[in-house]
Formats: structure tokens, C-alpha cells, sequence
């Protein structure tokens, strides 16, 4: 199971299947990248269709061009380069919303849109005055039979030589961890009805994609993990043809889970290179703006850390930032052990062919070093500035330690630091309140007054209620501070006594236990339900999960090492959207959950305890 891979195939396909000559690929805001009439014939007798598709027949070859929608941009570029595509005879990328765009008639189009309204009515608009020769047509999902009938009718020029179903509707990011860019997918404790949509497509795809007609589980203290877990398997029950893959001995498995359940992950500093780099400068679409960083040229104020097209980065996502700084410092001394000479004579034909041929690797390796000195340059600064070893230690102590006294006593400190931001500051507070929500010895009001005391904005102390509105103890359908059973009470014990490798690494997200739980067969389904009377008799060994509201990069390292250290058992992480502290809050207002004034925010530990 590889979400990459898998998409990445479909691309491919596309390009093949049009044949040699220009092209253009025509994409929509989702989609994009960074000859023939009687190819309408099959398109109306769609079970055919996707039977050949399935079998992976593809169209004929044809000459073509391309054109996106807007999601289609971001998740053709997750993975493929534009030189990659370049190489392909792809040599043009536009939006098919685009009104300024020539007429070529020397070029192909592929087209790679979602099967929205709106770019239906686009392409039938593009197909009455066709600026290309040839159009083979692709949708990332399942397409009405209606839509393809006016699309048919509007191909008065015959110039359609393939409609197809390709399911990439989804981003990409890593082979084991998909995203839908969807930031405030629910109001209040409901699905917004067009974001449960978009992600039951979106859902539905990966599984058509990967091949996998699963069986489902939800959180049960979640109504929208229900609610999305019905839809998919609608589509399922529905498009039945097109979900009739070959059986396995144990059928796979899709787990949806609510991010409400685990609010404390996503408000935590990282320490490992992805997930720093997400949280500190931010990473979208696998792209990071740099431009704030003081004295940034200009070739680097936006870099792309790609693990597909960058073996540092491939080989140190996971590594802890200490690691990092040493890794980069073997490869600056790599870099300038290979460094050509200034003064290295090219006194031959032989020295001349020597030096082209070694130099686009040498660009390619000086790109890369410059790229990640400068990210990891800009990452040591942030934390120094920030004071984050000490902001981050506490909020490992507030994440994973019971000691209230010493915690209390360690936020209150960091209040009174200069250097800790109103961001951090006020990030500890809501850790503290999510924690000792209904300690006997709460002290949240005191820690309201000290945030409003040293002038930390109405909007981010509102965000502390607004937190515990979201994913406090009231919501949780698990118990996210402690032990569950005599092994892990045990573990924590034996943890406490020898210290811990790493201060700044001691949390582990409540997936991991989840998970773990489910390998083992022993996930509760008083918890964690079947959709349906049917349920699996053996340990899953394909596993899809899916947390609405977000997931993060610290669980999607838990899924890799999970992946790692379990043979046979495979696990793609996929989540509304990948979320940072700043993104996850603002996933909480858009939500609908504003947070109550200082005031009576002071107030609310004790109503809760009273509950």
C-alpha cells in the first residue's frame, strides 16, 4: 500500500496512454502541478469502462496536451517534478479555468480534473471551441453518467479520443500518509455538508486506488466518524462493480477516528526533521516559505522538501533534530570533498567530458546542501529565539507526567520568560487545562491572569477555553492521561525510574496505542464498532486510518515505525488535513468553537468538575 505510488502510476498512465507528440496537461486548482469522436463510444457503458480500467487497459495513443483543476495542481505535483514531466513530452501545464489561454492546435491535452460541477461545465465550454487537437479526458473520481453525456454532446468536433476514471483524489504526501487540504471540515460536533462530501470522495478514491474494498470501524463517542463511515460505505454498496477487487484472506481494515480525541498531539513542539519543519515554517504541499528568514537570497525564499526527489531529506524525516545537525555537517564535508577545483585545468577533450557529466550532479548536490542549511539554519534560530528546549520540555511534562505541583509550578515560570512568545505561552496554558481540566487543585484561572497580565492578545486566551470546548475530558472517548492497564502503568514506572532517551520525545500520540491495540486484536468494540453486523476473525494485516479534523506528522512517524516493526502488517495514515499547532487551532474556530471571555473562562474548571 502506497498512496505515492499509486497516484504517481496514474500520472504515468495518462501520459503514456496519450502517445507520443506535445502535450498539454490541463489541470484544476486541485490538480495541477505545481483524436477521435468515436472515443466517446465505451464512455456511456460505463461498467465496461471501469472494468478495462481495473484490468489496467488503458486509451489509445493519441497526441495531447494538459489541463488541471485547482485541487488536481497539488496532487500531481506531490509526485512528479515539472523536469520529470518535462522528460515525458509534457511541455505546457494550465488550468482549464484559465480564460487567457492560445489555441495550439500542434498539441495533445490531457486533462486530469475532479468531477466537480463546475469543471464539467469548463470542459464543455473547452470542448464547443477546442484550442487543442486531441483531448484524452481523466477524472480523479467517479463521474455521473449524465456528466459524461454532456460531455459527449458537447464533442461536436470529435476531438475526445478518451474519457476515463483515474482515482487520485487525494494528496500524497509520503507512500504511507494522504491528506485532503480540508481545514474546518465540521461545525460544532457536525459534518459541513460539502466538506463530508469532498471527503467521502476523497476517502473513496484511496481506497480505489489502492485496490481495497474494506471493512469499517469508527470511534464511537464520535457522531461525524459514524456519519463519514456510512457515507463511504454508501459509495461502496453503490458503485459495488467498481469495488469488486480480488478477496484476500483477511479483508482490509478502515478505522475513522476524531481528532477531538487526542488534542493534545497536535499542540506539542516537534523534534524530529518533518514534522520541526511543519511546525515551525510550516510545509504545503511539501513546499516552505522562507521569505521571512533575515537574509534570504533569493533562490531560496521557497524550497521544496520532497522525500521522492531529495535522498537527505528521504533518509533524515524521521531523525531527531540532534542527528540532524550532525548529518548535515558529513554532508557539507561530502559536498566539499567533491567540489571541483577553481583552479582544476580542463586541458583536454577527456576533462572537458568529464566535468559536463559530473556537473548536474554537482548542481544538483550544491541545491540540496544549500536548501537544508539554510531550513536548518532558520530552524536552530526559531528555537534558540523562542527558548523552545525549555518550552518543549514542559510541555512534555504536561503530555505525559502526572505531577501537578511541578507542573503548575514549571508553566508559571515560563510565563514569566521574556523570550517564550504569546504563542507558546499561552500553547502551555491550554496543555495545563486540557490535562488537570478537573484536578481538585486546578489552577487555570490563576494562569489566565498571568497570560493577561503579561499582555497576551484576547484572541489566543480565548483559544484556551475554546481547546477544552473541543477535545476536553467531556468529548474524549478515551482516557488520554492514564495508564489503561497494569502493562502500561508498569511501563511508565520502569520509565520513570531509568529516565527517559530523549525529554523532548517522551509522547507518544494516542494512535500509537490504538493501533497497537488493534494488530493485537484486542481494539474494544464497545469503542471502536463494525459498520454492519460482520466482523474480522483474524488480526488486520492492511490498515487504512483516518482522523477527521487532521492528523500530524508525529503520528505518521508512529505509523512508519509501526509499518517498521511489524511484518505483514501494512498501514496508510490519511487525515482531513496534516496539521501544525498554528493550523490545529485554527481548526478549532473554524470549527464554530470561539471560546468564552477571560472571565468566564476563569470560572469554567470548576463547572466541569462539578460534572
Amino acid at each position: 500500500m502506497n498512496a505515492v505510488l499509486a497516484v504517481k502510476q496514474y500520472v504515468s498512465k495518462m501520459i503514456e496512454d496519450s502517445g507520443p507528440g506535445m502535450k498539454v496537461l490541463l489541470m484544476d486548482r486541485e490538480t495541477v502541478s505545481g483524436g477521435a469522436g468515436p472515443g466517446w463510444g465505451p464512455l456511456l457503458g460505463r461498467a465496461a469502462r471501469r472494468g478495462a480500467e481495473r484490468r489496467g487497459r488503458g486509451p489509445r495513443p493519441g497526441v495531447m496536451g494538459a489541463a488541471a483543476s485547482r485541487p488536481q495542481t497539488g496532487i500531481v505535483s506531490m509526485v512528479y517534478t515539472q523536469s520529470e514531466i518535462l522528460q515525458k513530452e509534457v511541455y505546457l501545464f494550465e488550468r482549464l479555468d484559465s480564460a487567457n489561454r492560445e489555441a495550439m492546435k500542434h498539441l495533445k491535452a490531457i486533462c486530469f480534473l475532479r468531477p466537480t460541477k463546475e469543471n464539467v461545465e469548463f470542459l464543455i465550454q473547452e470542448l464547443r471551441r477546442p484550442k487543442y487537437s486531441i483531448y484524452f479526458i481523466y477524472f480523479s473520481n467517479v463521474i455521473s453518467k449524465s456528466d459524461v453525456k454532456s460531455l459527449a454532446e458537447a464533442d461536436e468536433q470529435e476531438v475526445v479520443a478518451e474519457v476515463q476514471e483515474f482515482y487520485g483524489d487525494y494528496i500524497a504526501v509520503n507512500p504511507h500518509v494522504f491528506s485532503l487540504n480540508l481545514l474546518g471540515c465540521c461545525q460544532g460536533r457536525s459534518w459541513d455538508p460539502a466538506q463530508l462530501s469532498r471527503t467521502t470522495q476523497g476517502l473513496t478514491a484511496l481506497l480505489l486506488s489502492l485496490k481495497k474494498c474494506p471493512m469499517i470501524r469508527y470511534q464511537l463517542s464520535s457522531e461525524s466518524a459514524k456519519r463519514l463511515a456510512e457515507c463511504v460505505k454508501q459509495v461502496i454498496t453503490k458503485e459495488y462493480e467498481l469495488f469488486d477487487f480480488r478477496r484476500t484472506e483477511v479483508p482490509p481494515l478502515l478505522l475513522i477516528l476524531d481528532r477531538s480525541d487526542d488534542a493534545i498531539t497536535p499542540l506539542l513542539n516537534q523534534w524530529t526533521y518533518q514534522a520541526m519543519v511543519h511546525e515551525l515554517l510550516g510545509i504545503n504541499n511539501n513546499r516552505i516559505d522562507l521569505s521571512r528568514v533575515p537574509g534570504i537570497s533569493k533562490d531560496l525564499r521557497e524550497v521544496v522538501l520532497s522525500a521522492e526527489n531529495d535522498e537527505f531529506y528521504a533518509n533524515n524525516m524521521y531523525l531527531n533534530f540532534a542527528e540532524i545537525g550532525s548529518n548535515i555537517k558529513n554532508l557539507m564535508e561530502d559536498f566539499q570533498r567533491r567540489k571541483p577545483k577553481e583552479q582544476q585545468k580542463l586541458e583536454s577533450i577527456a576533462d572537458m567530458k568529464a566535468f559536463v557529466e559530473n556537473y548536474p550532479q554537482f548542481k544538483k548536490m550544491s541545491g540540496t546542501v544549500s536548501k537544508h542549511v539554510t531550513v536548518v539554519g532558520e530552524l536552530s534560530r526559531l528555537v534558540g529565539e523562542r527558548n523552545l528546549l525549555e518550552v518543549s520540555e514542559v510541555e512534555q511534562e504536561l503530555a505525559c507526567q502526572n505531577d501537578h505541583s511541578s507542573a503548575l509550578q514549571n508553566v508559571r515560570r515560563l510565563l514569566q520568560n521574556p523570550k517564550v512568545t504569546e504563542f507558546d505561552a499561552a500553547r502551555l496554558v491550554m496543555l495545563y487545562a486540557l490535562h488537570y481540566e478537573r484536578h481538585s487543585s486546578n489552577s487555570l484561572p490563576g494562569l489566565m491572569t498571568d497570560l493577561k497580565n503579561r499582555g497576551v492578545s484576547e484572541k489566543y486566551r480565548k483559544l484556551v477555553s475554546a481547546v477544552v470546548e473541543y477535545g476536553g475530558k467531556r468529548v474524549r472517548g478515551s482516557d488520554l492521561f492514564s495508564p489503561k492497564d497494569a502493562v502500561a502503568i508498569t511501563k511508565q514506572f520502569l520509565k520513570g525510574l531509568k529516565g527517559v532517551e530523549n525529554v523532548y520525545t517522551q509522547h507518544q500520540p494516542l494512535l500509537q496505542e490504538t493501533l497497537d491495540q488493534l494488530i493485537k486484536g484486542k481494539l474494544k468494540d464497545s469503542q471502536y464498532p463494525y459498520l454492519g453486523p460482520n466482523t474480522l476473525r483474524d488480526r488486520p494485516q492492511d490498515i487504512i486510518v483516518f482522523i477527521i479534523g487532521g492528523a500530524t506528522y508525529e503520528e505518521a512517524l508512529t505509523v512508519y515505525n509501526l509499518n517498521r516493526t511489524n511484518p505483514g502488517v501494512r498501514i496508510i495514515l490519511g487525515g482531513t488535513t496534516i496539521h501544525n499547532t498554528k493550523s490545529f487551532l485554527e481548526e478549532v474556530t473554524a470549527s464554530g468553537f470561539r471560546g468564552r471571555s477571560t472571565e468566564s473562562s476563569q470560572v469554567m474548571p470548576r463547572s466541569s468538575s462539578r460534572r
